[in-house]
């Protein structure tokens, strides 16, 4: 045992530190040349093969992507995008050992609208994009943000999947199919475009700057922006006939996205958010094959390969740590990584063992009322009353009753009645939660219909209503729901005149428990 007065005459053993001097871990010939993780030392050549391995492994194990299909990369310009566009170019070379089979498309999404970039700005990283997608022979594709105000309200709608289950030995059979019919190669020739010369009206410009900054917090902002550009991704998957839309996700950046995701109150859809495939939108499902790659493999290998990359500044660039809980949770998990080397492989192990217990969120059979509005995950406010949702929303009543009082005193406030998180009307510039914006004024705001406040109460409420926990708090972050692109408001509209046509005929309607138990009548 250790004692107060105890002497050390001798020098402490250290740990052994791992040295570029040491021989590949895998070769046991050359020498290494860079150190992944304690003990894991590679030679260049080895380190190569490493990388390549676990990206077509990452494919082959999972076997959602069949020969032939249309794959559309989502390309950002980041390191992991840039460096999964690589590793696809490569692996549909003819001399590629194991040979990826699919058709590859590229597609950038262009934010700069969002972040208030000038057009000059936008045009010059749209250029440096071109250069990236010259050097494929990928057709490519470039979106403007501003998009969301033309969407269709069907992108919120989960299509029929295009390709069903199938059975265990299809995937050999679809490859066999495809050797036969001799496909020299599954890359359609490079379409011109014209990347520089984007097309955007400036109203839609105009509109989506007046949308993100009705968002009071950058927190809400990024998750906000995270919706739309999914929504952009599937629409242009659909349009252009892509059945796969492939993100750059790293294990870094997963592993950041697992505990934001619990902060932000989405537990219920970690699966989906962080899994390898993605089906809640039906016919396209979303993969992502860089999720065993950590941030630095990826940073070694784009830097040894020349891989090019092209920075883009985006909602969190040179904010400070504590900006929004994305920011925070980035910093923390980059932080404790420096010095425990284990934290995120750690926390991305653990995010392989989630299940949700939710229904499957690819069914396009299943009821729309049942899947969130803006993300199409199921919802998750359809609880008991003794649960941790409900005791939420009662200190939140509870809460907003005691600032009325507090700013209105002598007024009694009569106890509403359990109704979602944050239905109190969104504050305007110059009011309270729950005031007009004329306080003070007899005669109110004079708007038609009513006071400004309840309007606005009421339109919140009927909008969250259709959300679950985690989106009902981006839009309790926003000044104004109006602002909001035609799409989602539009099929807001059509939920809630459904909603009430099925309260109007519920009686007539089967029980859906009498419906199951007919079909297993029927079956046996």
């Amino acid at each position: 045992m250790c004692q107060v007065d105890e002497e050390y005459h001798g020098e402490l053993d250290r740990p052994e530190v791992p040295s570029v001097s040491k021989k590949c871990v895998k070769c046991k010939e050359a020498t290494a040349v860079l150190v992944i993780r304690a003990g894991d030392s590679f030679c260049r050549g080895c380190f190569k093969d490493y990388f390549i391995h676990k990206f077509r492994a990452m494919l082959g194990k999972n076997r959602i992507i069949f020969p032939g299909e249309k794959v559309l990369l989502a390309v950002s310009g980041g390191p992991s995008s840039c460096s999964m566009l690589n590793q696809v170019q490569e692996g549909l070379n003819q001399n590629a050992h194991k040979k990826l089979r699919f058709i590859p498309g590229i597609v950038y999404i262009d934010e700069g609208g969002a972040l208030g970039q000038s057009m000059e700005e936008r045009r010059r990283n749209v250029a440096e994009m071109q250069s990236v997608c010259k050097a494929t022979t990928f057709p490519h594709h470039v979106v403007a943000l501003e998009q969301v105000f033309d969407l269709p309200s069907s992108v919120l709608a989960a299509a029929a999947s295009s390709s069903p289950e199938r059975p265990a030995n299809a995937y050999k059979a679809a490859v066999d199919r495809f050797i036969q019919t001799n496909h020299s190669h599954c890359v359609t020739e490079e379409r011109d475009a014209d990347l520089s010369g984007l097309s955007i009206q400036e109203s839609h410009t105009q509109s989506l700057q007046q949308l993100f900054s009705t968002v009071k917090t950058l927190t809400a902002k990024e998750d906000l922006l995270h919706t739309l550009r999914q929504h952009v991704l599937v629409h242009t998957a659909r349009t252009e006939g892509y059945s796969k839309v492939m993100q750059g996700d790293s294990c870094t950046r997963l592993a950041v996205k697992l505990l934001t995701s619990i902060s932000l109150g989405r537990g219920a859809q970690l699966a989906v958010d962080t899994g390898f495939s993605d089906a809640r939108y039906g016919d396209i499902i979303t993969v992502r094959p860089m999720r065993d790659f950590s941030a630095k493999e990826i940073s070694f290998y784009n830097r040894m390969y020349n891989v090019p990359s092209v920075f883009i500044p985006s909602l969190d660039t040179k904010t400070p740590d504590k900006a929004s809980i994305q920011r925070l949770t980035e910093s923390f998990v980059t932080h404790l990584q420096t010095d425990f080397p284990s934290t995120v492989s750690t926390i991305y192990r653990t995010s392989e063992k989630l299940q949700t217990a939710c229904p499957p969120q690819g069914s396009a059979t299943a009821d729309s009322s049942k899947k969130c509005l803006l993300c199409l995950c199921a919802l998750d406010t359809t609880l008991g009353k003794a649960s941790a949702f409900q005791a939420t929303l009662i200190s939140e009543q509870l809460s907003q009753r005691g600032a009325q009082e507090a700013t209105n005193p002598g007024i009694s406030t009569p106890t509403p009645a359990p109704r979602a998180p944050g239905l109190s009307a969104a504050p305007g510039p110059t009011a309270t939660p729950g005031q007009c914006c004329s306080v003070g004024v007899a005669e109110g705001c004079g708007r038609t219909g009513g006071c400004c406040s309840s309007v606005n109460a009421s339109e919140t409420t009927q909008l969250k209503k259709l959300l679950c926990y985690s989106c009902q708090l981006t839009v309790k972050d926003m000044v104004s729901v109006d602002v909001l692109p035609h799409y989602i408001l539009s099929e807001a509209q059509r939920r809630k005149m459904r909603s009430q046509m099925r309260e109007e005929i519920c009686e007539f309607l089967l029980e859906e428990d009498y419906d199951e138990e007919e079909k297993e009548e029927a079956k046996s």
